[in-house]
């Protein structure tokens, strides 16, 4: 297979082992700045996906309550493909240190008791929400907590 320059069109996707938190690449600022970006996978690829409103609920959720545990974000966003986020972090290395705060933040999900930022105000697509669908989300990557660290199947 030739190298492409997504990074994760370069990843076997038949090979992962969904729920999991993978360093997916790094880059170095001109001022020592260090980017990092997780896969922050939800779904085992090709085989299942969140329904739309469940996703943008969860991105909302985790995107607005993330920060209130760590200034390194950078950005959350959801894959196209409909099975995980991107979250990206500056400064910061610690990678047991990421999944408590992605734990933290699901948490937050599950006690939700609002979707933040649901208005055609703040929102592109306001009526496409499901708190429901988030905590049920969030609900079961906790659940696989134990299973984060485990990118790839066993062969």
């Amino acid at each position: 297979m030739t190298k492409m320059n997504v990074e994760s069109f370069n990843l076997d996707h038949t090979k992962v082992a969904a729920p999991y938190v993978r360093l997916a690449g790094m880059k170095e600022g001109q001022n020592g700045d260090v980017v990092r970006k997780y896969d922050v996978r939800f779904k085992q690829p090709n085989i299942e996906h969140m329904k739309m409103d469940a996703l943008h609920s969860i991105e909302h959720l985790m995107a607005e309550n993330i920060r209130n545990h760590t200034d390194h974000v950078v950005d959350m966003s959801p894959m196209g493909c409909q099975t995980g986020f991107y979250l990206t972090m500056i400064n910061h290395d610690n990678y047991d240190e990421v999944l408590t705060i992605l734990e933290n933040t699901l948490q937050d999900v599950v006690n939700a008791t609002e979707v933040p930022a649901c208005n055609e105000v703040q929102c592109g697509w306001a009526a496409n929400h499901s708190l429901e669908g988030a905590k049920e989300l969030a609900t079961e990557m906790l659940e696989k907590r134990n299973e984060w660290s485990t990118i790839f199947k066993e062969d």
